[in-house]
Formats: C-alpha cells, structure tokens, sequence
C-alpha cells in the first residue's frame, strides 16, 4: 500500500497563489500518472488537471492557464500551482496516483483550499 499526504492548502484571497503537493509514503515506487480533484459543498468531485506518465497534461476548461500540475519523479511528489485563484476554486483538493509496479489508484485525504473575495 502507498499512502498519499497532500499540504499546501490554506486561506488565500482572491488573485492569489497556492502551491500543493502530493507526496508518496514510500520512497521505493515510481510514480506514473498523477491527478488532482476538487470537491466544494454540495457538489461532485471534478478533474482539476492531471498527468499521465508520459508527461502530457489535461485540465478542466475552469482551470486552464491558471493552474499548472508537474511532478518530481526523484521525491516522488505531485504538485498543482494555483495561480489567480477565484472564490469558486474554494473546495477540497485531492490527489490520486498510479505508482510503477503496483496495482490500483491510490487518494490523499484532502487538503482545504478557501478563497476569500
């Protein structure tokens, strides 16, 4: 089993910037595919962006050109730059990731992100 910590999150106001990170539990996997979702009150969890292994990217038409998600292979850590953050980026934030050599996703807890007006 690989545990998924996320941090990072917080209160910012609107305009401005977070960075979180999903790091593994163990340092003998390889990370592939990683993914970051969101979840606000009352509402589904959404795709906020994601990574496959080979790099390329994909993110919710809400989130384009001001959140980027990269990984650090060698710390076997995700992150999602948030960028021009909006009241309605306020919600939950999830990580889920695929390892190398071992079967299934695996999820964070969450992490709490509110953007003030």
């Amino acid at each position: 089993q690989v545990q998924l910590v996320e941090s990072g999150g917080g209160l910012v106001q609107a305009g401005g910037s977070l960075r979180l990170s999903c790091a593994a539990s163990r340092s003998i996997v390889m990370l592939n595919a990683i993914g970051w979702y969101r979840q606000a009150p009352g509402k589904q969890r959404e795709l906020v962006a994601r990574m496959s292994s080979d790099g390329s990217t994909n993110y919710a038409d809400s989130v384009k050109g001001r959140f980027t998600i990269s990984r650090d292979n060698s710390k076997i850590t995700g992150y999602l730059q948030m960028n021009s953050l909006k009241p309605e980026d306020t919600a939950v934030y999830y990580c889920k990731a695929a390892f190398g050599g071992i079967n299934g996703d695996f999820w964070g807890r969450g992490t709490q992100v509110t953007v003030s007006s």
